[in-house]
C-alpha cells in the first residue's frame, strides 16, 4: 500500500518505510495472540486488505472488528462490503457472539460513515480513551447486537445480490437505505 500513507493515519501501526517493514508488521499480525487477523483476497488472488477480530471476550460473548486496512483497490467495492458481511456472519453465526463492536478514532469520519452504512448503532464517545502514535484519541463506539443481526444480515444479502448491480457493476440500491 505504498504511496497511500493516509490509510494508516488512525491506526496504531504504519505507514511503513519500506516493504521489509510492512512484511515485519504482517508477521507480527500473524503471531498476535490477542487479535485474529484476516486478509481480504480479490478474485485475482491478491491481498488487498486486512482486518481483525479483537477485544475478544468469550465469557461476555462480545467481540470487535478492527484494525481495518483497505487498499485503494478494495475501497468502495462490493468485495469490501462482502468482507464485512462475512466477518460479521462468522462472529454471530459461527462463534455465537451476542455483541459485535466497531470502534474508531472520533476524527475518522470515513470509518464512522462505514460503521453506520454497515448497520452499526452509534453508542457514544469515550473521551481520551487511548493514546495512539503519541496523540490522545477520543473513540467513537458502535455495535450490532445479536437481536439486530437478522435484519442487518438481510440488508447485506439484498445489497450483495447480483441483481442489485447493473451491468457496469454500479449498485442500484444503497446498503444503508
Amino acid at each position: 500500500m505504498r504511496g497511500h500513507d493516509a490509510i494508516w493515519a488512525y491506526l496504531p501501526a504504519g505507514p511503513f518505510a519500506d516493504q521489509a517493514a510492512f512484511d515485519t508488521y504482517i508477521g507480527e499480525c500473524e503471531q498476535n495472540k490477542d487479535r485474529i487477523f484476516y486478509a481480504v483476497i480479490d478474485a485475482g488472488g491478491r491481498a488487498v486488505g486486512i482486518l481483525s477480530l479483537m477485544e475478544i471476550r468469550p465469557a461476555m460473548r462480545v467481540i470487535e472488528v478492527g484494525n481495518i486496512v483497505y487498499s485503494p483497490a478494495l475501497q468502495r467495492t462490493p468485495l469490501a462490503t462482502e468482507a464485512q458481511y462475512l466477518i460479521a456472519c462468522y462472529a454471530f453465526e459461527t462463534l455465537g457472539y451476542r455483541r459485535y463492536e466497531w470502534k474508531c478514532n472520533a476524527l475518522n469520519a470515513a470509518s464512522k460513515r462505514a460503521a453506520e452504512r454497515f448497520g452499526f448503532t452509534y453508542e457514544g464517545l469515550f473521551r481520551q480513551h487511548m493514546i495512539v502514535k503519541g496523540r490522545s484519541r477520543d473513540t467513537a463506539w458502535f455495535s450490532i447486537l445479536d437481536s439486530e443481526w437478522p435484519a442487518r444480515k438481510a440488508a447485506f444479502e439484498r445489497w450483495l445480490a447480483p441483481e442489485n448491480f447493473d451491468r457496469d457493476g454500479r449498485q442500484k440500491a444503497k446498503l444503508g437505505g
